[in-house]
């Protein structure tokens, strides 16, 4: 089959580096929302092929747009949300789409968990509890790494200590001080990490660029549906390449369809990116970021 591509762009399948798509079946509802198992703060065996649908409409979408990697996994309702998996958007069974897995645990700051666990008037409802009801976690984790063989096999903590064994961890924080605290108990930890949404990571570039920061920006094209986006610019990820974070782009499938990833790359040239960094943000650097780039 021969294509007349003049004046066209030939590119790389694209790589969407953070959504959930299949775990938010389409046009569903609860029946296909299996991406927050609500019920604890606190849930690193939560595995994203568990819970996912393979043979959901989106998948077809993504690929007619070129998308042929997505990076999927659990929402942010809880404080550890679970397992991501990267995977490819076409295949019979799970086992044949699959990348890597697990990819990243899941991480959440900010809004999320204290809107959640408050409503069930159970901890963490402040931003407080967040970062102490992961330090425990980390910590028991930590701890359960270092003595394994006098202590009692649990579950939880083996599938949680895999981030001391370099697993990487995909931290959700849209506000500054959720970032800065993110940021913060990563590095008391020792573990690699990316900041996802970082939705005021412009505010913060400088910050980012010098301790070589990693981000995964999104979702643009979106209303300010909570208070803690109220500072959200579609000229934040021209804003962070500019000074020098490295940055991918993502949709947050379903929050934007996992169709208008180029779209969404496109909106940030338009609003100062550089082209060929915006492109590189939903290929290489959206490989790089998850650590997948081997393949």
């Amino acid at each position: 089959r021969v294509i007349d591509a003049t004046g066209c762009y030939v590119t790389p399948g694209l790589i969407d580096p953070h959504c959930h798509v299949g775990l938010w079946e389409n046009g569903i509802g609860f029946e296909g929302a299996d991406g927050n198992e609500a019920t604890d703060p606190v849930t690193p065996h939560m595995k994203a092929v568990d819970g996912i649908y393979y043979k959901d409409k989106s998948f077809e979408e993504a690929r007619n747009a070129g998308v042929t990697t997505v990076v999927t996994g659990p929402g942010s309702a809880n404080v550890v949300g679970g397992q991501f998996v990267a995977m490819k958007t076409y295949g019979s069974r799970i086992e044949e789409m699959i990348i890597k897995d697990p990819s990243s645990m899941k991480m959440a700051f900010g809004e999320n968990p204290k809107r959640v666990y408050h409503g069930q008037k159970k901890t963490p409802s402040t931003r407080m509890a967040t970062a102490a009801v992961l330090r425990q976690a980390l910590t028991e984790a930590r701890r359960y790494h270092e003595k394994h063989d006098e202590d009692k096999y649990d579950y939880r903590k083996e599938e949680l200590s895999n981030v001391f064994k370099g697993l990487l961890v995909k931290m959700h924080a849209h506000r500054e001080d959720d970032i800065l605290t993110a940021i913060r108990i990563a590095k008391e930890f020792g573990l690699e990490f990316t900041i996802d949404h970082c939705t005021e990571g412009y505010l913060i570039k400088d910050f980012l660029a010098e301790n070589n920061i990693s981000v995964i920006v999104g979702p643009l094209l979106t209303d300010r549906s909570k208070y803690e986006l109220k500072n959200m610019t579609i000229k934040n990820p021209g804003l962070l390449q500019k000074a020098g974070v490295k940055t991918a782009i993502m949709t947050d499938h379903p929050v934007i369809p996992v169709q208008y990833l180029p779209l969404c790359a496109g909106v940030a040239v338009k609003e100062g990116m550089d082209m060929m960094e915006a492109l590189k943000a939903i290929t290489i650097y959206a490989a790089e970021v998850n650590r997948i780039d081997d393949r």
